[in-house]
C-alpha cells in the first residue's frame, strides 16, 4: 500500500510539473487582442492633439539631426573601416531610404490598426506574445534612451563649438574644463592623445574621478520639463527647431550651389558598388527616428489616416533634403578634402563663407535639440505602455492631472539619461542604439505577416502593398545590415546581448509574476 501511495504521489507531482511548465510556456506566448489595446488606450487619459503635419514635424525633427551634419561626410569620404561612396552618395541615400520604406510601411499598417502608445512593443504583443513583446519593449528602450545619450553627447560638442564663435565670452565658457563636458572615458581618451596625465586635470573625491557632462544634464532636464508641460507644446517647440534647421540647410544648398564644380563629381563612384553599399550602410543611421512617430499614436487625431501620412511623409521630406545636401557637398569639395566631423560647415569655410559656416553650426545645434526631444518622447511612451500592461510598477502609468502627460515616467527617463551620460561615450551609445533599431524593424516586419494570417479580417486603413514581398525585403535589408556591422564592432557587440539578458532576468523575476497577479485579481 505504501508503494502504491508513493507511486500516486510521484505521478501527481509529475503531472503538476508538466502542467506548471505548460502554463508557463502558454503564458510566455499569450497574445493580447488589438481591440483590448485600443480600449485601454481610450482610457489612458492622454490628450489627442496631433495632426498629420505635427507628426511629419516630429519625424523630420527626429531624422534630420546628427546624420545630416556629420554622418553624411563619413558616408561620402569613407573611414578606416569602410570605403566612401564619393559623389555616388546620392545613390546610397536613395538605397538607405528604400530600406527604411519597407519597415515604415509595416509600421504604418500597425499604427493605423492599433492607434495606441507602444509602437513595436504593442505590435509584437498582438502577434507573438507577451515574452517577445517585453523583449521588443526592452530593446526599444535601448534604442531611444541610449540613442538619446549618444545625441546629447554630440549636442554638448556642438554647443562648445558654437560658443567659441563669440570671442567676447569668458574663457571658462568657450573653453570649459574637460571634466565638465565629458564622461570619464572620453575625457581620459582625449587627454591621453594629448599626452596629458588625467590625474593632473580631472579632480577626484576619495579617489573617484569627478567627471560629468554638465551641458547634457542641463538640456536633459529642460527637455523633460517641456515634455511634462504637454506634447502639443513639445511639437510646437520641435516645429520651430525643424524650421530653423531646414532654413539653415536651405542656405547651404542655395549658397553652396554657386561654388559647385562639376569636375568634383568625376569619378562619380570612385569605390564602385562597395563604396555605394557602405555609404548606404552608414547613412542608414541618419534615417533612424521615423518609428518614433508610432509611439505618439495615442495622442494623434484621426490616427488611421494621419499616422501613415506622418511616417511616410517624414521619410520623403528627409530623403529630398539629404539628396540635395549630398549633391552640393560633393560638388563643392573634392572627396579627399571632405571633413568627416563637420562636413557642411567645413565646405562653407573652404568656399570662404565663414558667416554661413557659423549659421550652419547653429542649425546643427538646433537640429540635435529637436532629436533629443523626440527620442525622450518616444522612450517615455514605450515605458508608459509597458507599465499599463503591468510589467512595470503601476506608479509609472500615472498621468499628470493638469497637463495630461506621463510625468513620473518622464522624470525617471531624464534621470536614466543623465546617469547614462556618465558612462557611455558617443560611439558605443550610437552602436547600441542601432542594434535596437534593427531588431525592432525586423520584428515589426515579421509581425505584419503574422497578423495577416491570424487576423485576416481585421480592418486595415493602410495595408503594406505587395505583401509578403515588402515585409520580407524589410527583414532582409535590416538583418543584413545588422549582421554585416557586427564584424567591425567590439564593445557594443558584447553589451547588446548583456542588455537582452538583463531584460529577460527582469521579466522572469518581476514582470511575469506581476502580470499573473494582475490576471488573478481581474478574475
Amino acid at each position: 500500500m505504501k508503494e502504491i501511495n508513493n507511486n500516486l504521489h510521484n505521478a501527481c507531482e509529475e503531472k503538476f510539473e508538466v502542467g506548471a511548465i505548460g502554463n508557463f510556456v502558454k503564458n510566455l506566448f499569450k497574445t493580447k487582442n488589438p481591440d483590448e489595446m485600443i480600449e485601454n488606450a481610450s482610457k489612458g487619459g492622454l490628450e489627442k492633439t496631433l495632426g498629420a503635419f505635427d507628426l511629419i514635424i516630429l519625424g523630420v525633427g527626429a531624422i534630420i539631426g546628427s546624420g545630416i551634419f556629420t554622418v553624411v561626410g563619413i558616408a561620402a569620404a569613407g573611414s578606416p573601416e569602410s570605403a566612401g561612396a564619393g559623389p555616388a552618395l546620392v545613390v546610397s541615400m536613395v538605397l538607405a531610404s528604400l530600406a527604411c520604406v519597407f519597415s515604415a510601411m509595416c509600421y504604418s499598417e500597425f499604427a493605423s490598426m492599433i492607434p495606441a502608445a507602444g509602437s513595436a512593443y504593442l505590435y509584437t504583443y498582438a502577434t507573438m506574445g507577451e515574452f517577445l513583446a517585453w523583449i521588443v519593449g526592452w530593446v526599444l528602450m535601448l534604442e531611444y534612451l541610449v540613442g538619446y545619450i549618444a545625441v546629447v553627447n554630440a549636442w554638448t560638442g556642438y554647443l562648445i563649438q558654437f560658443l567659441k564663435g563669440f570671442p567676447f565670452l569668458p574663457s571658462f565658457i568657450t573653453n570649459p574644463p574637460i571634466w565638465l563636458i565629458n564622461d570619464y572615458g572620453s575625457a581620459l581618451n582625449t587627454l591621453s592623445k594629448q599626452g596629458i596625465d588625467a590625474s593632473n586635470v580631472i579632480p577626484s573625491i576619495a579617489g573617484i574621478p569627478l567627471c560629468f557632462n554638465l551641458p547634457a544634464i542641463i538640456i536633459t532636464l529642460f527637455m523633460a520639463a517641456i515634455l511634462i508641460k504637454g506634447i502639443k507644446e513639445s511639437t510646437n517647440m520641435a516645429g520651430i527647431m525643424v524650421i530653423i534647421k531646414l532654413a539653415v540647410i536651405a542656405l547651404f544648398v542655395f549658397t553652396g550651389a554657386f561654388y559647385v564644380k562639376p569636375e568634383n563629381w568625376v569619378p562619380f563612384a570612385p569605390n564602385g558598388f562597395e563604396g555605394i553599399f557602405m555609404g548606404a550602410f552608414i547613412i542608414f543611421f541618419a534615417y533612424i527616428g521615423f518609428d518614433a512617430i508610432a509611439t505618439a499614436a495615442e495622442e494623434t487625431k484621426n490616427p488611421q489616416k494621419n499616422l501613415p501620412i506622418g511616417i511616410i511623409g517624414s521619410l520623403a521630406v528627409c530623403t529630398i533634403v539629404y539628396v540635395l545636401v549630398g549633391l552640393v557637398l560633393t560638388g563643392m569639395v573634392p572627396i579627399a578634402q571632405i571633413d568627416t566631423h563637420a562636413p557642411i560647415a567645413h565646405a562653407m569655410r573652404v568656399a570662404g563663407q565663414d558667416w554661413v559656416a557659423g549659421l550652419i553650426s547653429l542649425g546643427a545645434l538646433t537640429g540635435l535639440t529637436s532629436v533629443l526631444l523626440v527620442l525622450m518622447l518616444a522612450g517615455t511612451r514605450i515605458l508608459f505602455a509597458m507599465s499599463r500592461d503591468n510589467y512595470l510598477p503601476s506608479l509609472l502609468k500615472s498621468v499628470h492631472k493638469k497637463y495630461k502627460t506621463p510625468h513620473i515616467i518622464t522624470i525617471m527617463t531624464a534621470l536614466i539619461c543623465i546617469l547614462g551620460t556618465l558612462f557611455l561615450n558617443i560611439s558605443t551609445a550610437a552602436e547600441l542604439c542601432n542594434f535596437g533599431t534593427f531588431t525592432s524593424f525586423i520584428i515589426v516586419c515579421i509581425a505584419v505577416l503574422i497578423l495577416r494570417k491570424t487576423d485576416p479580417n481585421r480592418k486595415r486603413p493602410f495595408k503594406v502593398p505587395f505583401s509578403p514581398i515588402f515585409p520580407l525585403l524589410g527583414v532582409f535589408c535590416c538583418g543584413g545590415l545588422m549582421i554585416y556591422s557586427m564584424q567591425f564592432l567590439t564593445t557594443s557587440r558584447v553589451l547588446f546581448p548583456l542588455w537582452l539578458a538583463l531584460g529577460i532576468l527582469i521579466y522572469l523575476s518581476y514582470g511575469y509574476k506581476k502580470q499573473r497577479k494582475s490576471e488573478n485579481n481581474e478574475k
